[in-house]
């Protein structure tokens, strides 16, 4: 049953996966700088209707660190992403070379999926962020705590070897919640 399970969610991932590369090809208007719209000046600019002032609270992320990690891999991949469709799309490479890239471009998504995937079960385990970083059969996991068991060690590295049965290699390693 458990596999079935299993199987039903990696299926679903990968066609979420595949629908989303499609429209991310496909896309006609790929000139807007998202950037631009979170720029200090933008936000300046900017002003909320219907909020009370005495309502409004400040927000602060305790993982900044995290986020800065997660945005520099993102813009990796993305470049990766961006040269993989260009190879695709080019009438320069072999049908086997654009399959290949087709199928890199797939395996790149599964592991953001599946990054994704593991540190949402990792914050359902009572941590305020996680993050987890896959290369080849390691997996390294970052948890924001002030410090860790080993039982719950081995249940985050019990929880990714559920989820990623190939892997050999899983590192834990605690980040402070204070900066």
């Amino acid at each position: 049953m458990k596999v079935k399970r299993r199987t039903v969610w990696l299926l679903t991932l990968l066609s979420l996966a595949a629908v989303i590369s499609v429209y991310y090809v496909f896309e006609p208007n790929r000139d807007v700088d998202l950037a631009t719209i979170f720029s200090d000046d933008a936000l300046k600019e900017t002003t909320l209707t219907g909020v009370d002032e005495e309502k409004m609270t400040t927000t602060t992320s305790e993982s900044y660190l995290f986020e800065e990690m997660r945005m520099e891999k993102s813009n990796e991949r993305d470049q990766l992403r961006e040269q993989l469709t260009q190879k695709i799309a080019s009438d320069e490479y072999s049908a086997e070379e654009k399959n290949e890239a087709f199928n890199e471009m797939n395996a790149l998504i599964e592991q953001e999926s599946s990054e994704s995937m593991l540190e949402m079960l990792i914050e359902s385990l009572g941590y305020s962020d996680a993050l987890v970083r896959v290369e080849d059969d390691k997996v390294a996991v970052t948890v924001l705590s002030d410090e860790i068991s080993k039982q719950q060690a081995n249940e985050i590295i019990f929880t990714v070897r559920s989820e990623l049965e190939d892997v050999s290699d899983v590192q834990v390693n605690v980040e402070s919640n204070y900066y």
